[in-house]
């Protein structure tokens, strides 16, 4: 691939996730923010003993201009990623087509950069967690997605190995019972992180943590359909001229 091809890739994966950006940024607003304000009604309710303090941003613009501006250029800075991570893919985890490949990409980084690490380490809503604990909590968070990533490249390759001896079927099944063992030992092996107060409204947990886990699908799964497509034309274009040179002949 040369890198006139990686340029346009990459352009049009950064516009694909800023699209991917618009569609996640509508399911965070309608069904993220409410979780988020009622989380913060339950610690304003139970902070009787606290001063009040002053806002250094309103709530309302961390709803939208502020909640906007995060995930479009989380989108935009993922989707540039996923697209050079497109060019390295493409051709050399089987001969899928380039949508195909954008769409096994984007599902696989799902899981791996989000699904595991969030089974182990969900996302919490405001009022969650000591800060006092925050650094290790972050830290623990992305040691899992970083091993979470390198388990997912060591089960690529490893497919691609015993494909040769148990056909592509059962090296993959092969793969993915190693990632899931390993995964889960270190699921086991990991410290346990539950800060949730006792009088937590379990729905209300239960709701923001769907909603964080469909802002993800809803950005991954986007940018893959979109990427997908922007792909297919650029490298398998159709013969648009040979068609049209058709019509003008047999007008003629």
């Amino acid at each position: 691939m040369n890198s006139a091809t990686v340029r346009n890739l990459l352009v049009r994966g950064m516009l694909a996730g800023l699209a991917a950006g618009v569609l996640a940024l509508v399911v965070a607003y309608l069904l993220g923010e409410p979780s988020v304000d009622s989380a913060i009604g339950f610690e304003e309710s139970h902070a009787h003993s606290h001063e009040h303090e002053v806002e250094v941003v309103s709530r309302s613009l961390q709803s939208t201009a502020g909640l906007a501006t995060g995930v479009l250029v989380y989108g935009v800075a993922f989707g540039g990623i996923a697209a050079l991570a497109f060019c390295f893919a493409l051709g050399r985890v089987g001969r899928f087509s380039p949508r195909a490949t954008a769409l096994l990409l984007s599902g696989s980084a799902l899981l791996a950069v989000y699904v595991v690490p969030f089974l182990k380490y969900p996302a919490n809503p405001p009022s969650v967690g000591d800060p006092d604990t925050i650094g290790r909590r972050t830290g623990l968070y992305f040691l899992m997605m970083v091993l979470s990533v390198l388990l997912a490249v060591g089960a690529t390759l490893l497919g691609r190995r015993l494909a040769p001896r148990l056909g592509t079927w059962w090296a993959t099944v092969a793969a993915l019972a190693a990632f899931a063992v390993v995964v889960g030992t270190a699921y086991a092996f990991l410290p346990v992180v539950n800060e949730v107060p006792a009088d937590f409204p379990a729905a209300l947990l239960w709701r923001f943590r769907l909603s964080a886990l469909a802002v993800q699908a809803v950005l991954w799964g986007g940018f893959g359909l979109v990427f997908g497509e922007l792909a297919e034309r650029l490298i398998n274009p159709k013969p648009a001229q040979a068609t049209s040179g058709r019509a003008v002949t047999a007008a003629h």
